[in-house]
């Protein structure tokens, strides 16, 4: 089910768990706010039609917060005049969640969650990592949320699984500390090879040289 209100000099349509921005109402946060100016109200193909209003059709709804809207800037300026001026303006608004929509005793369609009560303010520092003085009381006192339990790990299955993992690579190591190390073969010593050609010249007869100039003198005297 959903209605047109109309509040402020604006119409809206809402239904049950609207959050609706309006024109400033009096209230504090959490107050009840009723409007009876309904000028439609529709149930699927079904639609009334108020002339002007909906006899005893009534919409309820919760006020969150009374805050100022977005920034409007104004600017005038008048060519080759040297005239310009810049204005700002901030609308005040009531953020409301609408809770029912009633049609007056025959069906009343209401919203059955919780309305939060959390300011605009609020949540823009939320989302920016901000602690602002006027949101640390609420801070405080809301209680703090419990820590999930974790399972304990098991450290010394883990540190047995390690020893037993760097096992091997001790016992091999200290085998190979222990077994003794095989002696290489001495090479056999080569012998110099001035030596072998001195051997060489030892063993084989000296021969002898034939006297040239003697044979020479016994043919002349001849």
């Amino acid at each position: 089910m959903y209605a047109v209100i109309k509040t402020g000099g604006k119409q809206y349509r809402v239904k049950a768990g609207d959050l609706l921005v309006v024109e400033k109402l009096a209230g504090e946060p959490g107050a009840e706010v009723s409007f009876d100016q309904v000028l439609m109200l529709g149930d699927g193909d079904a639609v009334t039609v108020g002339a002007p209003l909906v006899d005893g059709a009534v919409v309820s709804a919760t006020l969150v917060e009374t805050r100022k809207g977005e920034k409007v800037k104004i600017f005038k300026k008048i060519r080759r005049q040297g005239y310009r001026r810049t204005r700002g303006h901030r609308q005040t608004e009531t953020v409301l969640r609408v809770t029912a929509v009633g049609d007056g005793g025959k069906k009343t369609d209401k919203w059955d969650g919780t309305v939060d009560l959390t300011t605009k303010a609020e949540l823009n520092a939320r989302s920016r990592g901000l602690k602002l003085p006027e949101f640390a009381a609420k801070t405080e006192a809301a209680p703090a949320p419990k820590a999930k339990k974790t399972k304990a790990v098991d450290t010394v299955t883990e540190s047995e699984t390690l020893v037993a993992a760097e096992a091997p690579i001790v016992e091999t190591e200290a085998a190979a500390v222990e077994a003794p190390a095989k002696k290489a073969a001495p090479k056999k010593a080569a012998a110099p090879k001035a030596a072998k050609a001195d051997a060489g010249e030892a063993k084989a007869p000296a021969k002898k040289a034939a006297p040239k100039k003697a044979a020479k003198k016994d043919a002349d005297e001849a």
